[in-house]
């Protein structure tokens, strides 16, 4: 069993609750429940205890014990009396591409944890931060040697009581009353106004994303692993409405070392590097670039924008406009505040590209084999596309 079973909730089941009466033989004291999901129990899980040397051990319980409720997230339940704590649980079915499985390895649970820690070191560093970007604390996991044999206790951070959170995957959802989720939050907060709601989104992720870039770091915080908090002025002393973001599903960045070295030394980034996927670490700033551009720039800003383009909200050219403006904001800040490289890096393969790259991972993952492809890796796996954001730029 990989992990530290010290750091599970206090409610976490032993095995007299869930029907496995201690005393039955000797090792019964030394068990601890293991959630599995639904969808695997059956013959998929009876291979996994096989292939793990755990058939002739593990027991199914007696009986249920936590009530959960569904997430954004297929893999992902929330603990129906502790909200703020979700379990993260592996499937045998596979999303964006055939070898793109959703089962959990044992890597992926430290790379998320050291991600993680590497983030919250940034944080440190630049105090701004710290008022406006929260993270899920994902550094309690269970692993038994099979990918569906694992879980992740993801905790979000206290204090979000009072808050609304809205995943980014869902702004643009309707809501009951046929408006859109992000209209009844910028009526909310915003005065109704939501091309402002937008403007203040836009301005704390490309800050925030740019300031990672700086240290060699971009995170693959897609559309459903960020989600946007709102507190009302009451909140904050009648301030204006705060809005902040939350991250979670810290693995899978891409670090490019020896600038993340140049940035904090030599010592503390070899601390703070210690992936068990490899590929993280990158020799050069290109993939670094790749992941933010795919991720920050297409799936968490632009996706949104050309939607309420598509609504009719705005013309798609001053939608577009907006975007760079707050991206080229962000660049501009970066190269006063870190003078060096890195700001003219993605002027040069973002801002001012003729070509973008873009995710194949249906191609990687299902058309192709990775000989033909050449993919190392089904979800960095790209190709290349018109730069949308040189429309209204003058070029």
């Amino acid at each position: 069993m990989g992990g530290d079973p010290a750091r599970l909730p206090a409610w976490w089941p032993t095995p007299a609750q869930l029907g496995l009466a201690s005393g039955r033989r000797p090792s019964d004291e030394r068990r601890l429940a293991f959630p599995v999901h639904p969808l695997t129990v059956g013959r998929p899980l009876e291979a996994a205890l096989r292939a793990a040397g755990l058939d002739g051990e593990a027991r199914l319980a007696d009986r249920p014990l936590l009530d959960v409720r569904p997430t954004l997230s297929m893999r992902t339940v929330a603990v129906a009396d502790d909200p703020l704590v979700h379990l993260k649980l592996p499937l045998t079915t596979s999303t964006l591409g055939m070898r793109n499985r959703r089962s959990v390895k044992p890597g992926t649970l430290i790379d998320g944890e050291v991600a993680q820690r590497l983030v919250e070191a940034v944080i440190a560093r630049e105090p701004r931060f710290g008022a406006t970007v929260l993270l899920a604390d994902e550094t309690t996991h269970l692993h038994a040697g099979h990918e569906l044999l694992a879980t992740l206790v993801r905790r979000y951070p206290p204090g979000l009581e009072n808050a609304t959170v809205v995943p980014l995957a869902g702004l643009l959802a309707p809501a009951p009353d046929g408006t859109l989720v992000i209209d009844g939050l910028a009526e909310r907060h915003y005065s109704g106004d939501v091309l402002a709601l937008l403007d203040d989104y836009l301005t704390l992720l490309f800050d925030f994303h740019t300031a990672l870039f700086a240290y060699g770091i971009a995170l693959e915080s897609h559309q459903q692993n960020i989600s946007l908090v709102f507190e009302s002025g009451g909140a904050n002393g009648g301030a204006v409405p705060r809005l902040r973001l939350l991250i979670k599903d810290h693995d899978g960045p891409r670090v490019h070392a020896i600038r993340l070295a140049a940035m904090v030394g030599g010592g503390p980034a070899a601390d703070l590097c210690g992936f068990d996927d490899r590929r993280i670490l990158t020799s050069g700033d290109g993939p670094v670039a790749d992941v933010f551009t795919t991720i920050t720039v297409h799936l968490c800003a632009a996706a949104p924008v050309f939607e309420l383009a598509r609504l009719g909200r705005a013309p798609l050219d001053t939608l577009l406009r907006r975007l760079r403006d707050r991206l080229t904001d962000a660049v501009d800040r970066l190269a006063v505040t870190r003078p060096g490289a890195a700001a003219a890096l993605l002027r040069r393969r973002v801002l001012d590209a003729d070509r973008l790259p873009v995710k194949a991972m249906v191609t990687a993952g299902t058309l192709f084999t990775k000989e033909r492809s050449g993919a190392a890796d089904i979800n960095k796996h790209y190709v290349t596309g018109p730069n949308y954001l040189l429309r209204g730029s003058g070029r």
